[in-house]
């Protein structure tokens, strides 16, 4: 194949990249992926080699040159370059090749900048923007796609006008939908840009089903490995207490490529590491997707590392926001259904969420069950409406198999004795009591700044006691820190210890302690955390109970991020000095959560898919979603002045690892100064952070002089 060394797919400032070598690399990936997903591979190959022919075009080349400066007004789109030679593919091909070239950088109608497709037939004269001195480069055009096995013909103005206009309307006459072939050609493109090589390697390592028969392990403490899991039906709902073999019994109901969902950053690390060990000896490959993930991964190789980010993963664990985009059809969200689709879902701990979460889960597994997956949850508690609800959208007793374990075997998994107290003064004198006896005892708080005092407390009260404060925001490599001592270090010990926490420490964080004070949180919060105490399970382990301490709201001054009425209820229905009954759970959660109150995101003008369908036309996506950037999640990042120099010098893991997650709401009013550069952190006051506190909401107020109510 020739080179044409000057004719360039990347800026020269970012490895000035040869449009052959990213066509080439483009095509492997596509043939890849068309293969894998059932759709024909010739189609994959041509559009991929066609997405990025318009590239060739001068106009375009001096935009990849060092030192270009746009100037006022200058359109050109490559990809409706590319449009002009889709008469080089037969006429049953132009349908699908047009899906893949025409919006795989914009949205073909109301683009953010108004450069998609239809924005520039209706605003502009697209097409005589994009011929420019087209009989110029043309021949060069052809010329690849020669050599790339196409049997080309030569293409007048008039034919690049003709395959112009029949784009433009097949794209005015789309109807709603989720375009695979779009899907396929942006997860190839991104992929090839991203690595530096395609090799057959990297390739091999593609949409490999996992081989899953280490958890048909069996062992009588576990009650569901003794349950069997080959019931036909798709779709599983699985209630049972933490220790139970959950995570062992999702995966044995599983028989392709899984994703499993987990709803915090810290469960996520966990499950991955649980993964990769439990698989070692398989050729799975087990990718780990969230903000912070190349932290975790730090070792691995920088193939290893990107290939984290894109599809076609044996195993994938992550949180429900990196899949958020589908119900939204927020740009690149095609990928994602397409890579989810017939794949076996696992979503665990499923009643965690927000109630905005919640709804955007919901909306989930109706795609989910559209796209045809197979969809696995598991949950130590639910409430009967949220469980009514799942098993409605998952179809009913008919499709759903349904397992819970008897009254007998969850009298076994009773743990705990519970104790009303009436705030954090009595707590004191049962921490004291634990340190003399050697207890390990871990505080939970709801609040970041509250769980900051306590600590700031136990710390005067107990200086010769090891001690931890974990909670979201750390830099994220103090966290990674604290996240792997308190598994580790902590969680071995033998002699007194005391951990303060807020809800990070809730879900599948596999820690066990002998004591825990706790506010009091919802019901099934709260039972989450219990699970923390006493939590190995051993023979000569059953029957033991442990004790955990919950103080009354009445004590908490802000029930925030909590329903104060929940919180309420929720200590109500909590036995006093008796032990907590596994068996009457599920009525203490359908006491306090009677009614079902389901967020309805329709509402929000910007779902991608309502009523069991794809509302939003095909080879569109919306620029934004409101309501996912109203979601109170980590969102948008900090950065301290004194990191900031290292912040701009570096890139990749560098950056990430000196990030302070925090959410949008708690930076939006206090006009700080933002940084321009990777993920456009905003600036604080070194004097707001300390490695053992982590970010001091307090401290920041005074810094800045503003009164704003931190959470």
């Amino acid at each position: 194949m020739k080179i044409y060394e000057n004719i360039l797919a990347k800026h020269e400032d970012a490895g000035a990249q040869l449009l052959t070598t990213h066509l080439h690399y483009v095509a492997i990936l596509a043939q890849k992926i068309a293969s894998c997903h059932g759709m024909n591979e010739a189609t994959a190959v041509a559009g991929a080699i066609l997405h990025d022919i318009g590239k060739v075009s001068p106009l375009f080349q001096r935009t990849l040159r060092h030192g270009f400066m746009r100037p006022p007004g200058f359109v050109f789109r490559h990809e409706i370059a590319s449009l002009f030679f889709i008469s080089q593919v037969d006429d049953i091909l132009k349908e699908d090749i047009v899906n893949m070239i025409v919006a795989h950088h914009k949205s073909v109608r109301k683009d953010v900048a108004m450069l998609g497709l239809l924005d520039l037939a209706e605003y502009d004269d697209g097409f005589k923007i994009h011929s420019s001195d087209f009989h110029e480069w043309v021949p060069m055009a052809l010329d690849i796609l020669h050599e790339f096995g196409f049997k080309v013909h030569d293409v007048s103005l008039d034919e690049a006008k003709a395959n112009y206009d029949f784009a433009v309307e097949y794209c005015r006459n789309l109807k709603s939908g989720c375009s695979k072939w779009k899907g396929l050609l942006m997860t190839a493109d991104y992929m090839a840009s991203a690595l530096p090589e395609i090799t057959n390697k990297v390739v091999g390592k593609l949409f490999i089903k996992p081989e899953l028969s280490f958890y048909n392990r069996r062992n009588q403490l576990y009650p569901l490995s003794l349950i069997n899991a080959s019931d036909l039906r798709n779709h599983t709902i699985v209630t049972a207490p933490t220790g139970a073999g959950k995570t062992d019994f999702l995966m044995r109901r599983c028989c392709g490529r899984v994703f499993y969902i987990l709803p915090y950053q810290a469960s996520i690390n966990a499950m991955y590491d649980r993964f990769t060990t439990d698989l070692s000896n398989t050729d799975a490959q087990i990718y780990l997707q969230h903000a912070a993930s190349n932290l975790k991964l730090c070792g691995k190789s920088y193939e290893e590392r990107i290939m984290q980010r894109h599809p076609g993963a044996s195993i994938k664990v992550m949180t429900p926001h990196q899949i958020a985009s589908v119900v939204f059809g927020v740009k690149g969200y095609e990928s994602i259904v397409l890579d989810l689709e017939g794949c076996d879902v696992i979503l665990d701990e499923i009643h965690t969420y927000s109630s905005a979460i919640q709804a955007i889960v919901l909306r989930i597994v109706e795609i989910l069950t559209v796209i045809g997956c197979r969809v696995h949850i598991g949950s130590a508690t639910m409430p009967s409406v949220l469980y009514d609800r799942l098993l409605s959208i998952l179809g009913g007793p008919e499709k759903v198999y349904e397992v819970r374990l008897s009254d007998d075997v969850l009298k076994t998994f009773n743990r705990h004795v519970i104790n009303k107290i009436s705030g954090f003064d009595s707590a004191k004198y049962i921490i004291a009591d634990g340190v003399a006896s050697g207890k390990k005892i871990l505080v939970v708080c709801n609040q970041v700044q509250r769980a900051q005092n306590v600590y700031s407390d136990l710390k005067r009260m107990f200086p010769e006691i090891r001690k931890m404060l974990i909670h979201s925001r750390f830099r994220r490599k103090d966290r990674q820190k604290l996240e792997k001592e308190l598994t580790s270090s902590f969680n071995t010990m033998d002699n007194a210890c005391i951990v303060v926490s807020t809800q990070v420490v809730e879900v599948s964080l596999d820690i066990s302690f002998d004591l825990m004070i706790t506010e009091c949180a919802p019901i099934d919060a709260m039972i989450q955390r219990f699970g923390r105490v006493n939590r190995k399970r051993a023979i000569e382990q059953i029957g033991i109970l442990k004790p955990v301490y919950v103080i009354s709201p009445d004590a908490i001054e802000n029930a925030l991020p909590y329903d104060a009425e929940v919180l309420s209820r929720s200590f109500d229905v909590l036995p006093d000095g008796e032990v907590l009954e596994e068996n009457e759970i599920q009525q203490m959660l359908d006491t306090v959560y009677p009614n079902a109150k389901f967020m309805n995101l329709d509402y929000s003008g910007d779902v991608a898919f309502m009523g069991g369908k794809w509302v939003l036309k095909e080879l569109r996506h919306n620029q934004r979603s409101a309501m996912l950037e109203a979601m109170d999640i980590n969102s948008v990042s900090c950065l301290l002045e004194s990191d900031e120099q290292q912040y701009l010098l570096n890139c990749g893991e560098v950056r990430t690892e000196l990030e302070i997650p925090v959410s949008y709401r708690f930076v939006a009013y206090l006009g700080l100064r933002q940084c321009d550069s990777g993920s456009k952190p905003f600036v604080l006051p070194d004097s707001a952070y300390d490695e053992e506190f982590g970010l001091n909401s307090d401290q920041l107020k005074k810094e800045l002089n503003k009164p704003y109510d931190f959470l």
